[in-house]
């Protein structure tokens, strides 16, 4: 079973909507090294384990149900780029104008339409290019060490990329997310270069994590200075073995150590999307919102009965 708390794993920093930034980030969340990529392919290798390494499967599970936070974190992060975009200042446009203009003329000249037209200005399940994200990305081979480094080569990637993505705009909002993902893609990569490192597997000699230096981003800066790179969570009610594997020194061999934990330290507010005339989203006409407002006022007054609630017309006392 799993549980969710409407709260998002970091902060999305307000900046100017960048529809281009926006698809760029597409990348990291449906390309073949995205953050829906590690999400299924933890799980799944999780939910398939074989056998009672059962400190293996906790760690792959624990990072895999951290990677939907990811995902959340990330889809959010696009649809905010794109929301009012560009430049609306978040104003709502009316459908039709009365001007006779077209609210959404923009859209036919961003890089990814699909956002306007399928999306209503919101992330979707693909690529930079707009391909389909696909289940064939994940790889579950049933063989503990291989899982493991594929994995880890799963994680060096996506690091390298979201550091390109990174370095294509400015945008704080892209950056700040950005950033985080690279400091946990590292935690990660960590984690699996440890799992390893306790079966006695060689991993350095074999597959070297690719060395650069992260810290020259500021905001990736900040998160190392407050240790995130070194920690891992279980996100689990009823216990986990998971600090049996991911404890002590930092594979990487550079005097640092690794915790696990319950939890992140902090959760931060999810942003509300504003309603969108111009996308007809989400749509509601009068007489459906004047009954979602008598339903929500009939709930704050804790469903007590007496007051007046008017819905078109019909009284009920």
């Amino acid at each position: 079973m799993f549980y969710h708390s409407q709260n998002l794993i970091n902060p999305i920093v307000p900046d100017e909507p960048d529809p281009s930034a926006a698809n760029a980030l597409q990348e990291g969340l449906g390309g073949q090294f995205g953050e829906m990529r590690t999400m299924m392919q933890f799980l799944f290798q999780s939910f398939n384990f074989r056998g009672n390494a059962t400190p293996y499967m906790d760690l792959i599970q624990g990072v895999g149900i951290e990677e939907i936070s990811h995902v959340e974190l990330i889809t959010k992060t696009i649809s905010q780029l794109l929301d009012g975009s560009p430049r609306y200042q978040g104003d709502k446009y009316e459908a039709p104008s009365k001007d006779g203009g077209a609210a959404l003329d923009m859209a036919k000249e961003q890089q990814n339409p699909h956002h306007y037209i399928i999306g209503a200005q919101s992330a979707l399940p693909v690529d930079a290019a707009g391909n389909p994200w696909s289940g064939s990305y994940v790889h579950n081979h049933g063989n503990l060490v291989l899982d493991l480094m594929d994995n880890l080569v799963l994680e060096a990637t996506g690091r390298i990329q979201k550091s390109r993505i990174y370095q294509m705009s400015s945008n704080k909002t892209l950056r700040a997310t950005v950033a985080f993902l690279i400091v946990r893609d590292e935690a990660h990569q960590a984690a699996f270069a440890k799992a390893l490192e306790k079966l006695g597997v060689d991993w350095g000699k074999i597959l070297p994590v690719p060395k650069f230096d992260s810290s020259q981003f500021p905001e990736v800066k900040r998160l190392l200075d407050l240790g995130l790179h070194r920690e891992q969570y279980t996100f689990r009610l009823d216990g986990s073995m998971m600090e049996q594997i991911f404890s002590g020194p930092s594979p990487f061999n550079d005097g640092t150590q690794l915790t696990t934990l319950k939890e992140p330290r902090e959760s931060f507010l999810s942003p509300q999307a504003p309603e969108r005339p111009e996308e007809f989203a989400p749509g509601l006409d009068p007489e459906l919102q004047a009954l979602a407002d008598a339903f929500t006022e009939f709930k704050e007054s804790g469903g007590k009965v007496g007051q007046n609630i008017a819905i078109k017309g019909d009284k009920k006392e």
